[in-house]
């Protein structure tokens, strides 16, 4: 089966992964990480993708943000690859690449699920124990909505600013959203649409936005389709 095209449609969140190869770190320490996000943060800014939300794991890099233009994420992603892999190969004497594979994406509709993106990926390292406390991740933007840090990789949605009035308010309000947390079945749900490229969104909206796309946005239904019902079928009278 071929794969479907990469999804990119400016103007909408999308939540990123971008995984490496088994057996590989994502940033083998401090001045790798920093590397990272000094690779987004100018790379976002030359191609106009605000970052909302980020989590660097051991293994893989969460993002949520939405591009201004349908090829924004593909090109920040683009560069990510050129000079952060480059870099980290050359600093630690390695060759070949990084990344396993392509980067995968959904497309959101942000009203139903853009904060609670922005929990599945701040709350990432707490979920796999890698942190007893959610806000003791350096490696997020979750200190940043916490009001413990100013990131200048981030551009807050609005919804997040539609929490509160003050940053005290927002602070507040945040920090009770990542102590609710995400049922397993969200989880689930969220992992799975960013690995199969499947939008998370009503179907009427999904199919308002799949020529932007340039592909499908839903999957299709299972099995064979129904055949029209003949006219002894619809017969009422016997």
């Amino acid at each position: 089966m071929a794969r479907l095209p990469r999804l990119g449609v400016a103007g909408w969140p999308h939540l990123v992964v971008q995984r490496v190869h088994d057996g590989q770190l994502l940033a083998r320490d401090e001045q790798d990480g920093l590397a990272i996000l000094e690779t987004l943060k100018d790379a976002s800014r030359q191609h106009g993708l605000s970052i909302h939300a980020y989590c660097l794991a051991p293994d893989h890099l969460h993002l949520l943000a939405t591009p201004s233009t349908d090829e924004a994420l593909s090109l920040v992603m683009q560069a990510l690859g050129r000079r952060y892999v480059a870099a980290y190969n050359r600093r630690h004497g390695r060759q070949g690449g990084l990344w396993a594979g392509r980067y995968r994406a959904t497309v959101l509709d942000p009203a139903q699920y853009l904060l609670d993106a922005m929990v599945f990926v701040e709350s990432h390292a707490w979920r796999a124990g890698q942190v007893s406390r959610v806000e003791d991740d350096r490696w997020s933007s979750v200190r940043h909505h916490l009001g413990i840090k100013t990131d200048p990789l981030i551009s807050d949605h609005a919804l997040f600013w539609g929490l509160g009035n003050t940053p005290f308010e927002r602070d507040a309000a945040w920090r009770r959203r990542l102590e609710l947390g995400l049922g397993m079945s969200q989880v689930q749900n969220m992992a799975q649409a960013v690995h199969k490229g499947w939008a998370l969104m009503p179907n009427d909206v999904a199919s308002k936005l799949e020529a932007s796309a340039g592909r499908r946005m839903t999957p299709r239904p299972r099995g064979r389709p129904r055949k029209p019902a003949s006219s002894i079928d619809n017969a009422t009278d016997f």
